[in-house]
């Protein structure tokens, strides 16, 4: 097999999901274009040469209908040779075509590609895809009846397992702001950022953070998923998730530039980072946020490296129980998980996110000399991609 390895990664800023954000007056296929040009460009590679672009996208409809990253191709002036194609596994979409990317190397089906994503939610609002319909179907609904619900209430289930209370989730997601804000400072995403160009301008930096963030303020706020209902079904379910304590809608797009080590030194291209553990795996669909917490264990089992030995951790923030049952279940040492904040500060465009975070955990242990970084993200129905890399200093 031969040895995949990720040459770049870059990201846009991280535009509020809405009407007037700053990133929403850019086309999808535009703001991926811009990030693939710039990465093929600053590279010195031929796009003629890239073998194909993998890209995760949730939200497949309207404008992200038609195999986005085609168009995103295009429009960043590749060849009409390069193909595309699009992954859905929810929120870990742009980590799974990494994963897949990485996989195709080793078995020599590529020797260089693309893999990223691309989500605009203010363009193609969440849920856009589905409206009207059911998701699970008979078969699905009668096994687990009358248990599924949507993520809102199952990041509750989670909070109520772990006895996480308001109070917890409420620091926890204002220290996500305050690290976020931090490391924009203190110029911590400057080398990951790509600014992008939009009818109005130039945006060059996250519009998501809010460094004033308190757990007083966010105490304040309503819990849109409290039902009645819900409370005969699940006993002892409190109301804590809070727009506060959940990811943001967020517009946004990342992708890495992978090839074998081979085309790299080839190129006189040094690697940056190298993969040490892939792992994907299923849990409860009901919880549906607690598959980070096996996908972790098998990915250390399968890399042969212990938690201690991995510098960073990026969990993603779908909502605040997440992170903190995966470190509770873990005993995961708190200051290595999410440093620089995670989606509740710089938002979460779900096909785009899995790229995102590896785009800014890469660069973060750079800077910071860390060796091993450990990835995990939940995703809808009750699963979770898992990924250790090794940066290559």
């Amino acid at each position: 097999m031969r040895n995949p390895v990720i040459v770049d990664a870059l990201r846009t800023p991280m535009g509020r999901g809405k009407q007037g954000g700053s990133l929403s007056a850019v086309h999808p296929s535009d703001l991926l274009g811009q990030v693939l040009k710039a990465l093929v460009e600053r590279n010195g590679i031929d796009p003629a040469r890239v073998d194909d672009v993998l890209v995760g996208c949730v939200s497949q409809v309207g404008e992200q209908s038609a195999t986005p990253g085609r168009w995103a191709l295009l429009s960043a002036g590749f060849p009409a040779s390069v193909p595309s194609t699009t992954i859905d596994r929810k929120c870990g979409s742009g980590q799974q075509a990494v994963h897949f990317a990485a996989h195709g190397i080793a078995a020599g089906a590529y020797d260089i590609v693309i893999a990223g994503g691309v989500e605009s939610m203010s363009r193609v609002p969440m849920g856009s895809a589905r409206i009207g319909m059911d998701p699970f179907g008979d078969g699905a609904n009668a096994r687990y009846a009358p248990g599924l619900v949507s993520q809102g209430v199952a990041a509750e289930l989670v909070a109520r397992k772990w006895s996480l209370t308001r109070e917890e989730l409420d620091i926890y997601s204002a220290t996500s702001h305050h690290r976020a804000a931090q490391a924009q400072a203190a110029g911590g995403f400057k080398d990951e950022i790509l600014p992008i160009v939009t009818p109005d301008g130039i945006v060059d930096a996250d519009e998501t953070i809010r460094a004033k963030s308190s757990p007083e303020g966010l105490a304040e706020l309503k819990t849109p998923f409290a039902d009645t209902a819900l409370e005969d079904r699940f006993e002892g379910i409190e109301w804590k998730i809070t727009a506060g304590n959940s990811s943001q809608i967020t517009d946004g797009a990342s992708a890495l530039l992978l090839m074998s080590e081979d085309t790299a030194r080839a190129l006189n291209l040094k690697p940056i980072a190298r993969f040490a553990g892939f792992d994907v795996v299923g849990d409860d669909p009901t919880l549906m946020l607690t598959a980070p917490i096996p996908s972790t264990r098998r990915v250390l089992e399968k890399s042969g490296l212990s938690l201690d030995e991995i510098g960073h951790y990026e969990v993603n923030e779908a909502f605040a129980p997440v992170p903190l049952a995966w470190q509770r279940a873990l005993a995961a040492d708190p200051e290595r998980l999410n440093p620089r904040g995670g989606a509740i500060a710089l938002g979460h465009p779900l096909g785009a996110s899995g790229a995102r975070i590896m785009t800014t955990m890469i660069h973060a242990m750079r800077q910071t000399g860390t060796c091993y970084g450990l990835q995990t993200m939940c995703e809808a129905g009750g699963m979770a991609n898992a990924t250790i890399l090794e940066v290559m200093n």
